[in-house]
């Protein structure tokens, strides 16, 4: 697939219950050539699970070989598994003009940042609009137990507080509202002067176009 512009990757955070996993599922609705990111791990595959589809599944010495070898954007250690983002599909489809979504934590995306494609990353934070607004969100989910929602109340204020570290902070008091500015971003960011790299040989072709009408 060719393209006329570069890819981006586009990061996504927030603390548990702002907003973020609804606006992930908006954006790819709205464009079905947004790829959002397949993870790798060393977990066992579950039941119905499909390797390249819901993650790329690796023994620990693979993985810890992609790892040396700088073949991870990011990576995390948790309850025993390793999950990180492998670099290599990821930068296949931003060169071929792909945009990847990730939705991940500070963490993650601190190291995405960080990355050979710092370059194509657009960071966007979602902020709650207030705290009691966030618990009053974990708990209408039903999804969690009290005592999981309560991990997840201590845990935001460590995800807040990196909020600065983002090239865009949104504050989700209203939806519609947010998924607008969230497209808005999205549309400039790609129209960005460096990431039209065919812009270069259409001035030169200007260019020749005065010259010829000299």
């Amino acid at each position: 697939m060719s393209s006329n512009r570069r890819g981006l990757l586009v990061i996504l955070s927030s603390p548990s219950g702002a907003g973020k996993s609804t606006l992930a599922k908006r954006l790819m609705n709205w464009d079905p050539e947004l790829r959002f990111s397949v993870s790798a791990t060393t977990r066992k595959p579950r039941q119905g699970e499909t390797d390249g589809v819901e993650y790329f599944f690796h023994t620990k010495e693979e993985f810890t070989d992609l790892i040396e070898t700088g073949g991870m954007l990011e990576h995390a250690e948790v309850f025993g598994n390793f999950y990180g983002s492998p670099l290599a599909p990821v930068q296949e489809a931003v060169e071929a003009g792909r945009d990847v979504l990730f939705d991940i934590d500070w963490q993650g995306g601190q190291q995405i940042a960080g990355s050979a494609l710092k370059d194509s990353v657009v960071s966007i934070f979602i902020l709650p609009p207030s705290i009691s607004e966030l618990e009053r969100r974990l708990n209408n989910r039903g999804q969690d137990s009290e005592e999981v929602i309560s991990d997840r109340m201590s845990k935001s204020r460590d995800e807040i507080s990196h909020y600065a570290e983002y090239d865009y902070v949104l504050v989700n008091d209203d939806l519609e509202n947010t998924w607008a500015d969230l497209r808005s971003i999205l549309s400039a960011e790609r129209m960005k002067r460096q990431r039209q790299p065919q812009l270069v040989a259409h001035v030169r072709g200007l260019n020749s176009e005065f010259e010829d009408r000299k």
